[in-house]
């Protein structure tokens, strides 16, 4: 009786000293690096993929709140190459944006809930009322704003996915 009270000791002073460090595990797993931008938006590479195959890459700050997405790229002097801002959306509708206040021209994709391509169109900046409003052609959930002339540089179009 006594040996087998010796080794319940022995694991209960085990477990005291595992527990910690297995519950710290569990929660360093549960952690996903996070980079935001100098701007204080989330950063995540995006993949857009052409029906022949062709992957682009954007590096894309993540607007999800509405304060996120009223701020948007307003007052941006420049928008690097390869890089973009992703609007996300809870549910599927026509989708509609302005310039008002952003510097620079931008290109709009729409992509719906599964990633596929919408419609896509180049945005003017607007420095006084009334702007005019740029809209997708149909239900879209993400809405991907590149710098102008990213369309046509790749031909961005009808077949075109966005991965993640």
């Amino acid at each position: 009786m006594s040996l087998r009270l010796l080794h319940l000791e022995e694991v209960n002073n085990a477990i005291k000293l595992l527990a910690p460090l297995i519950l710290i595990g569990i929660l360093l797993i549960g952690c996903e690096e996070r980079i935001y931008s100098p701007d204080g938006f989330r950063l995540q590479e995006i993949t857009l993929k052409s029906p022949q195959g062709e992957k682009v890459e954007v590096v894309a700050e993540i607007a999800q709140t509405k304060e996120e997405k009223r701020k948007g790229l307003m007052g941006r002097r420049e928008l690097k190459d390869g890089h973009g801002m992703l609007f996300t959306f809870e549910t599927p509708f026509k989708q509609s944006f302005w310039m008002k206040g952003t510097l620079i021209p931008l290109d709009i994709l729409f992509f719906d809930g599964n990633g596929k391509f919408v419609s896509a169109e180049t945005m003017l900046p607007c420095e006084k009322d009334p702007c005019r409003f740029y809209g997708s052609e149909g239900p879209a959930m993400f809405a991907l704003e590149v710098p102008s002339g990213f369309v046509n540089e790749y031909g961005v179009d009808r077949g075109w996915v966005m991965l993640k």
